[in-house]
């Protein structure tokens, strides 16, 4: 029964992709799926293991797993000038690259992959201990070219899409990440026009307070970064990725006082989580 279960989501199509002009897309992707399917639907005693493998004369497949949920939702934007140059490039095999949602300036969400499947969308980059981003994560992308703000209608798709998302599959609130959080120095989306703050009040990412806070004398910025989950291989970096999400700043350079206080209020609230 677990087993049927898990196939079965694996093989759901997407009912947007049902017909419509990307058809031959959707068909490719339906077989991908199914394929991927029959692979899962494998018993232990058809695995052919090679003869220098000691096997029973017997099976004992197990039926305690179910499929791998996804745990952190990154957030890109496009750097592109329209939704539906977006969606085909997602679609182009030249390019290799995907995301599981797409959000038009107009609000309209395209889902283009199911939540299980692994997307190709963050590339080379960690957060925290994970190091395989892609693997577990949700990648969702908003049609933006990076130089202009992000119309209301847009974040409120994202907004209502992101509550789903955590709700369904428990993802911690400080779990809602940048792009550029997850590879400083070599992403910078989404923008400094993004509204980070907006939505952390909802739920959909860690923000700070720095109401009273004092900084200790020996604050180290580099074990907070890390605390918060910035890859610190290259502090400069990592500093320039907290700025642009946290400040809506470009500056290089040191911290400055007010900046070390958003930093430090920022250590505090995630090691409270």
């Amino acid at each position: 029964m677990q087993q049927a279960w898990c196939v079965g989501l694996i093989v759901f199509a997407l009912a947007s992709c049902a017909t419509g002009k990307y058809n031959a897309h959707n068909k490719a992707y339906t077989k991908k799926v199914k394929s991927a399917a029959r692979n899962m639907t494998v018993r232990p005693d058809r695995f052919n293991l090679p003869d220098s493998i000691p096997q029973p004369s017997g099976t004992a497949g197990s039926s305690h797993f179910n499929l791998r949920k996804p745990n952190l939702v990154v957030l890109h934007h496009t750097a592109q000038n329209s939704c539906h140059t977006t969606v085909e490039t997602f679609l182009n095999p030249e390019k290799q690259v995907s995301a599981h949602y797409v959000i038009c300036r107009d609000g309209l969400v395209y889902q283009m992959l199911n939540d299980y499947l692994r997307g190709w969308h963050a590339g080379t980059g960690s957060w925290g201990s994970i190091t395989d981003v892609n693997s577990v994560s949700i990648g969702i992308e908003l049609d933006n070219n990076g130089s202009e703000p992000f119309p209301d209608v847009q974040i409120q798709s994202l907004k209502k899409l992101s509550l789903l998302l955590k709700s369904r599959y428990n993802i911690p609130t400080q779990n809602f990440i940048a792009h550029s959080d997850l590879a400083p120095g070599r992403k910078v989306d989404p923008s400094s026009f993004f509204p980070w703050s907006a939505l952390a009040r909802e739920g959909i990412g860690i923000w700070y307070d720095t109401t009273g806070v004092q900084v200790p004398a020996d604050f180290n910025e580099h074990v907070a970064l890390k605390v918060i989950g910035y890859p610190v291989k290259d502090v400069t970096a990592a500093r320039q990725s907290f700025r642009l999400r946290f400040l809506g700043s470009e500056q290089t350079g040191v911290l400055q006082t007010e900046e070390q206080r958003v930093l430090y209020a920022l250590m505090q609230e995630v090691l409270k989580m």
